[in-house]
């Protein structure tokens, strides 16, 4: 198997960022020797190899990775530096370094999760950074553990688990019902990392039957449980029984109401993981602000929805989601017609 690796240089003369961070998660998992050769694009010359490559191979956006494997017939070819490594770099199942053998355990050592496992994680990690926070998880876990992606601490928790070389996985909720900038800002994140987003749907015959009983804002009247239980609670718990680890971007200040106590780690209390067994959680960015965040974001270059520039903080569906009014606390543009206490969709319990 021969693998090249198509970096950009931009029209200033810039190194491509993505492409950097490509390299650096296959140098950080000792795969880099298994790149044989680096072809440059270069935006200000039409000819230069990798732009000739790009276009064979109707490639738009870099980098990409060209897997040959000896045979006749068209190349392999990768956009994703993690789909890269799981379906080509990936050791064999029966090698003995393969970080994911099937029973091996949730924890690794061939036994179940424990409330016990749980609290020695949350004391070795005790005092890092949100960084430290993810990679102590991902380092038992690896792609056992799924990041829930949606908004902007989301996407940061991607930034930081790709900058930490470990594998991971990412899944979405798509409720149906999510504001047009918002699956745009899903399709940017996905190509900017190069990452395969998981999609969770709600069970269609359930969402038939809520709007045939009670039509299309009935949430507005009796309040929003029903409707998050089937198109969100339900969904997740289905994609959920896939893991033994998930994270989310809770922070404790989002909702003095109903989120002031959220450890960095814990054991799910409403969700349990592969094969029934517990569920660790992870709220790494817990203990941060939203200045916290958004400093991150500007200082990383990482993606944002463009509902932010209108205002918008907390984004979730559209008919239950406006930007917050002068003075009012950031999730109070969130089910804004009831109670603050109530406005927790069932995702996350206290």
């Amino acid at each position: 198997m021969n693998v090249t690796m198509v970096k950009k240089v931009l029209l200033s003369g810039e190194a491509c960022k993505k492409c950097a961070q490509a390299e650096d998660v296959l140098r950080r998992r000792g795969l880099w020797d298994r790149i044989d050769r680096v072809v440059i694009a270069d935006e200000s010359d039409a000819q230069s190899e990798g732009m000739r490559l790009a276009r064979e191979l109707g490639m738009a956006t870099a980098p990409f990775f060209i897997v040959r494997d000896g045979g006749p017939g068209r190349p392999r070819v990768f956009e994703s530096v993690l789909t890269l490594i799981k379906e080509a770099l990936q050791p064999g199942p029966g090698s003995p370094s393969a970080g994911e053998a099937a029973g091996a355990g949730p924890s690794g050592d061939g036994q179940p999760w424990s409330q016990a496992k749980t609290d020695a994680l949350a004391s070795r990690v005790a005092g890092r950074d949100p960084a430290g926070i993810l990679q102590g998880v991902l380092d038992l876990f690896g792609g056992r553990c799924a990041i829930a992606f949606s908004g902007a601490e989301d996407v940061v928790l991607i930034d930081l688990a790709m900058k930490s070389g470990r594998p991971f996985s990412v899944f979405c909720l798509d409720t149906g019902r999510l504001h047009a900038e918002t699956y745009r800002f899903l399709e940017q994140v996905r190509k900017h990392y190069g990452v395969v987003i998981e999609t969770a749907f709600p069970s269609a015959p359930a969402v038939e039957d809520l709007v045939r009983r009670k039509g299309l804002f009935s949430f507005y009247d009796d309040g929003h449980k029903e409707c998050c239980q089937i198109r969100k609670v339900d969904p997740l718990k289905q994609q959920l029984a896939k893991y033994d680890a998930w994270v989310s971007g809770q922070r404790a200040d989002q909702s003095p109401a109903t989120r002031s106590g959220v450890p960095e780690i814990q054991t799910d209390p409403n969700f349990t993981g592969r094969d029934g067994g517990l569920l660790l959680k992870s709220n790494p960015l817990a203990r941060w602000s939203l200045a916290d965040v958004w400093s991150y974001i500007r200082d990383n270059d990482v993606p944002t929805n463009e509902l932010h520039a209108r205002g918008f903080v907390s984004i979730g569906c559209e008919p239950c989601t406006r930007a917050p009014l002068p003075g009012e606390h950031e999730r109070a543009g969130r089910w804004w017609w009831e109670e603050a206490t109530k406005r927790e969709c069932g995702l996350h319990v206290k």
